[in-house]
């Protein structure tokens, strides 16, 4: 397997699965799964030391233009998981992420997402240089 880039960003996140995210048969809903994977991506961001909050104040969104979700094994009600998250090397408009939703070593799920950097308009702009790896 090749070194990770360097460039790259990564963090985990322990998440335990509440009951409200579950359906009848305690199996979490599946638009569960993109509400833990916004917790990842928030908590990256505060590590690089760029809080969401922060970006807003400063007139920077992140709007969600692409993601892919693949479900391996149902999460189930009382689980505790771990969203892995790895930022990769951004350029210009876009910054891209992908995830590992685990349980133990048992690989629940993963995603990428692709967000586009806009001002309070909604008009694409470049990524800010602070969060540029």
């Amino acid at each position: 397997m090749p070194d990770p880039d360097p460039r790259e960003r990564q963090t985990v996140v322990p998440i335990r699965v509440r009951y409200c995210e579950c359906d009848p048969m305690r199996i979490a809903h599946h638009a569960s799964y993109p509400v833990w994977m916004e917790i990842a991506r928030t908590e990256l961001l505060r590590e690089q030391g760029a809080p969401y909050r922060a970006c807003e104040e400063q007139g920077v969104f992140f709007v969600v233009a692409r993601m892919s979700l693949k479900y391996k094994k149902p999460a189930m009600y009382d689980d505790e998981i771990e969203v892995h998250v790895t930022g990769l090397p951004c350029a210009g408009v876009k910054v891209e992420h992908r995830y590992e939703i685990r349980r133990g070593s048992d690989l629940l799920a993963t995603a990428e997402t692709t967000l586009v950097c806009t001002d309070t308009r909604g008009k694409a702009v470049p990524v800010p240089p602070g969060l540029l790896p």
